[in-house]
């Protein structure tokens, strides 16, 4: 590993789930057709006039909340001027001066160590348009010029690509859980820029830096500061000193590669956005967007836990919104909250990746999981019964009992029938009852899986197991 103190800062672009975009009324989609959600003021025309969206305030208002940031009352919008062909109007308008939300921090846990990754400020803009290169042509794509961000600049106290990682997949989570982003970094809603920079000493000045731009993944992200860390150590190592420059991550070579050196700072020539008024932002607007914050991550984790679900079971549950919130629903409910979660991570599950659905695209509805759960619960339907009916439990409306009548599908309770097949096992199986008795405990499992084999799997095990010590002994 290096010999170096690795300084790493992150900027992520997260697009906001809008019905429209932030200065026009065009939608707000993806994957639609080249060019067809653009109107005259995405396409830059000269003369027309941005219309600031008021959601797009709401939005970032909760995500500076749970980002914890401070919100800054009076703000104005600024033009960042540039000539570049994605962007017709020649600026982009965006927060310079000032952001929206300062001064906040995410806090990540490294196997247990907690640690606060600080954030610097959070600002609104507008995205670009997308270019596609084919062979020797640029085409341009302005479905996305307009689109509302949000960028979320943190300051330079990451020292590792694990923390970057961490520091991302928490924050992916606080803004989908808010519904400010549905954060697909596939679909490109959610960019990551590195920025990493080496020194010898933690008292040494930083290190040159070398920006990674629009990074695709998270694990990317991780990959792509390994491999500058590990480029920029050798150049050190070599006695070479390190230029500023930006990189991109190339997928196909799993390395960094050199998009251009930057000679000069770039000049912007930021100035006040004359077209769009002052925001005034009120305490009032601050307390009725905290409202509408749903449960987060960390608290309904919290209260899993306390309910009985195992801690892996409700980081599992937290990483399916769909379920999480499906349990979410039931938390005032008289249920076994194991078997519960149990049921949604294991069959339910399985049932819904095999038939590509939705929970909401099911009968399965509150009411219904709930009679489930406390049939499993009280052992009147075991789990290898549940797999033959559950196709008829996702898709019929019937009560559970109903559906189980119909099928044949019933769990033995009765004392005496499942004492009469025990001593029937017992007296066809004398050499596995010599052993378990000779301390052979692989015996009893066994006997049991000739209870279960007799009975075709519809005796309750509980009772059966009891009933087969008993009679052992």
């Amino acid at each position: 590993m290096s010999n170096y103190i690795p300084t790493i800062g992150i900027e992520v672009h997260v697009e906001l789930k809008t019905k429209t975009k932030i200065f026009s009324n065009s939608t707000n989609g993806y994957g639609q057709m080249a060019n067809s959600l653009t109107n005259v003021i995405d396409l830059g025309y000269p003369g027309t006039l941005p219309t600031l969206n008021k959601e797009v305030i709401n939005l970032a208002i909760k995500a500076a909340t749970v980002l914890n940031c401070n919100i800054r009352k009076e703000m104005h919008f600024d033009r960042k001027n540039y000539f570049y062909p994605d962007n017709s109007k020649n600026y982009q308008i965006t927060q310079a001066r000032t952001p929206i939300g300062y001064d906040g921090y995410v806090e990540i846990d490294d196997d247990g160590i907690k640690k606060k990754i600080y954030i610097e400020e959070m600002h609104i803009e507008e995205d670009t348009c997308k270019s596609t290169h084919r062979q020797d042509k640029t085409l341009l794509d302005f479905n996305r010029a307009g689109v509302p961000l949000i960028e979320i600049v943190t300051k330079p106290c990451i020292k590792s690509a694990k923390e970057a990682k961490l520091y991302l997949e928490k924050l992916k989570e606080l803004l989908f859980y808010t519904d400010v982003s549905d954060c697909k970094m596939e679909e490109g809603s959610m960019r990551a820029d590195a920025n990493v920079s080496l020194r010898k000493n933690e008292s040494d000045p930083f290190g040159t830096k070398a920006e990674i731009k629009n990074i695709g993944s998270i694990s990317n992200v991780g990959l792509s500061i390994e491999k500058e860390i590990a480029r920029q150590s050798k150049i050190y190592d070599e006695g070479g000193s390190i230029e500023p420059q930006t990189r991109r991550y190339d997928d196909k070579i799993g390395d960094t590669v050199l998009m251009r050196v930057k000679e000069t700072g770039n000049d912007y020539r930021y100035f006040p956005e004359p077209d769009i008024p002052f925001v005034i932002i009120t305490d009032d607007m601050i307390d009725n967007v905290v409202k509408t914050i749903p449960m987060l991550p960390e608290e309904r984790k919290e209260k899993y836990i306390e309910k009985g679900i195992l801690e892996a079971n409700a980081i599992k549950l937290i990483q399916n919104r769909q379920l999480s919130d499906f349990i979410n629903d039931l938390l005032e409910e008289d249920i076994n909250f194991k078997i519960a979660s149990n049921l949604l991570l294991g069959d339910i599950s399985a049932y819904l990746n095999k038939e590509d659905k939705k929970l909401n695209e099911t009968t399965l509805n509150k009411e219904r999981f709930i009679e489930l759960v406390n049939l499993m619960s009280n052992n009147t339907l075991t789990s290898k019964n549940l797999k033959e009916i559950l196709e008829k439990i996702m898709t019929s409306d019937d009560t559970i009992e109903n559906i189980m009548k119909e099928s044949g599908v019933q769990n033995i309770t009765d004392d005496s029938m499942i004492k009469d097949v025990v001593k029937k096992v017992i007296e066809a199986n004398k050499e596995s009852v010599d052993d378990y008795k000779a301390g052979h405990d692989r015996a009893i499992k066994y006997l049991m899986g000739q209870v279960m084999k007799e009975t075709k799997g519809s005796v309750n095990p509980k009772m059966a197991m009891d009933i087969l010590i008993e009679e052992l002994k």
